[in-house]
């Protein structure tokens, strides 16, 4: 089982991530901190086998935070999840040691792929020998799952609230449910929930009546692991 930390000082973020961790096997969420120096007395306390950074925080920001844990000299990988996208903050990312760069907003299937790519690395790091034909399948395995970004008009914020939403409830919500419960127009609610659809990150059923337009309701999907 990896052990991972999650560093973001974004509460409702944290939660989500938390949850998508969740989702993947062979890996367990051990502890969250919400800046780079309470990530330092995490990472002393848990000892985690990795870590999923953010860049902008309060107090020590994520490139800080990776550096110190070189300078320190701790044993721990690490996976940015930021919405810094500027290449000289990547650069240093890498640099630094970073196993991965995910760009925000993301969908679960790119983190669930760059933590089982992390699964297959350590896997062939544990033999004795690393054939050449084993850091290649790691390195060059073809990437399935491309980056995207929000359509214009959508923000993270909005987004993040709608999906934490949909993560809690257990019944199909309409629009309008949505809505009053975020506290938002039904008409941005049904926007959001039409994109998280097309994305896969819902499934939306139509519910038909005796009178009237069919009403759409929505649900997370199942999983399937």
């Amino acid at each position: 089982m990896i052990r991972v930390l999650l560093v973001e000082d974004d509460p409702m973020v944290q939660q989500i991530n938390k949850q998508f961790v969740a989702q993947v096997d062979g890996v367990s969420v051990v502890g969250t901190a919400v800046n780079g120096e309470d990530a330092l007395e995490k990472l002393e306390k848990l000892r985690p086998d990795l870590i999923l950074l953010d860049v902008y925080m309060p107090k020590l920001d994520g490139v800080q935070t990776i550096r110190l844990f070189r300078e320190c000299g701790y044993e721990v990988d690490v996976i940015i999840v930021s919405a810094a996208s500027d290449a000289e903050t990547i650069q240093t990312m890498l640099r630094n040691g970073a196993v991965d760069y995910i760009i925000k907003p993301f969908q679960f299937e790119r983190l669930k792929q760059a933590i089982e790519r992390y699964q297959s690395l350590r896997k062939t790091l544990k033999d004795k020998h690393v054939t050449q034909q084993q850091i290649d399948e790691w390195m060059y395995k073809p990437t399935q799952v491309q980056q995207v970004s929000l359509p214009k008009g959508l923000n993270e914020t909005t987004l993040r609230q709608i999906e934490q939403y949909m993560s809690k409830t257990t019944v199909a919500q309409s629009a309008d449910e949505v809505a009053e419960a975020i506290g938002i127009a039904r008409v941005t609610a049904r926007r959001y929930l039409e994109y998280l659809d097309s994305i896969g990150e819902v499934e939306k059923e139509v519910q038909y009546g005796t009178i009237g337009r069919p009403i759409h309701r929505y649900r997370r999907p199942k999983r399937t692991k």
